[in-house]
């Protein structure tokens, strides 16, 4: 098993956290929120990976042959979908927030500084 797949979920980790710690923009921050949470995508797929595997649909596979775990790859669909439900619902607090305030820069909002 190689150790690449897990070194690029590391660095898109870092490479969205990094965007969301220098972000100046709540629309940049949900983006690189996404890019932080694909990260999480490769590595459950590296998980799930096996070496010469082939697709766990059983019918015409025989019995001893190396199937890639189906389980891990539900994870990710599910991972993808919240993903998906969770970019959709903050950017629609975005734009709810831009409606109000007039802005989406994070530290213009002196109404929500508490």
């Amino acid at each position: 098993m190689s150790v690449l797949p897990y070194l690029v979920a590391c660095w898109v980790f870092l490479l969205g956290v990094y965007g969301l710690v220098t972000s100046r923009d709540l629309i940049h921050a949900v983006g690189c929120l996404a890019v932080t949470q694909s990260s999480t995508y490769v590595l459950l797929l590296a998980v799930g990976y096996r070496d010469g595997g082939t697709a766990p649909v059983f019918s015409d596979v025989p019995r001893n042959a190396r199937t890639v775990d189906p389980v891990v790859q539900a994870l990710t669909l599910t991972d993808v979908v919240v993903g998906a439900t969770v970019t959709a619902l903050l950017l629609a607090l975005v734009v709810q927030l831009r409606k109000r305030h007039g802005t989406v820069d994070p530290d213009e909002l002196s109404e929500l500084k508490g």
